[in-house]
């Protein structure tokens, strides 16, 4: 197991060779490592509309970007026409602003902790205010407030620890989310997959 260690510093077997980490020149051929191949395995959604899996590849085109960091987000310089829509992914912690066919941003979002839901589905949303206060959590502030059920239920600016933390809301960096409190209105649509 060492050895394995120590040859994969090197770049091939012959490099480790010529050291005399193992025997001396005339040891016998060390066989190449055999590369295995490792794929990635397909996430496994309890309810999707196949948008979040379409949104992550919509990323790596727009953005150049596979992931984002908890916290981190990207928005387009420039905001084409059209309908403004959401997308979540609960699985992976993200979120995806279109507007028309096009991404406009993405962020590291953080959903449900275990114990509370964030509901899947398909939603509008129905209240909107820049500022407002959790009636159920501690007077809690959620800025930028986008409420999505009649439960509560919202998106807004809050705490990214990169893992599910929320009684429920969406939370998004605060800044994103003051980018996307811009653009929606009462209606917009979002879907929440996972």
């Amino acid at each position: 197991m060492v050895a394995t260690a120590v040859l994969a510093a090197f770049s091939s077997p012959g490099d480790a060779r010529k050291l005399h980490l193992f025997r001396s020149h005339s040891a016998r051929r060390v066989p190449p490592a055999r590369v295995v191949m490792v794929r990635p395995q397909p996430v496994h959604y309890q309810w999707s509309l196949g948008q979040a899996p379409r949104a992550h590849s919509d990323l790596v085109a727009e953005f150049g970007k596979v992931g984002l960091n908890p916290g981190q987000y990207v928005w387009a310089s420039s905001i084409p026409a059209g309908e403004t829509r959401v997308v979540i992914d609960r699985l992976t912690q993200m979120g995806y602003v279109y507007r028309g066919n096009k991404l406009i941003g993405a962020a590291h979002v953080s959903t449900a902790r275990q114990g509370h839901i964030t509901p899947l589905g398909q939603w509008s949303v129905l209240e909107k205010r820049p500022f407002y206060r959790s009636k159920k959590y501690d007077n809690a502030p959620m800025p930028w407030m986008e409420r999505i059920d009649n439960y509560g239920i919202a998106l807004h600016g809050g705490g990214i620890p990169g893992y599910p933390e929320s009684h429920g809301c969406i939370h998004l960096p605060v800044k994103f989310a003051e980018k996307l409190y811009a653009l929606t209105r009462i209606g917009t649509k979002v879907v929440i997959e996972g």
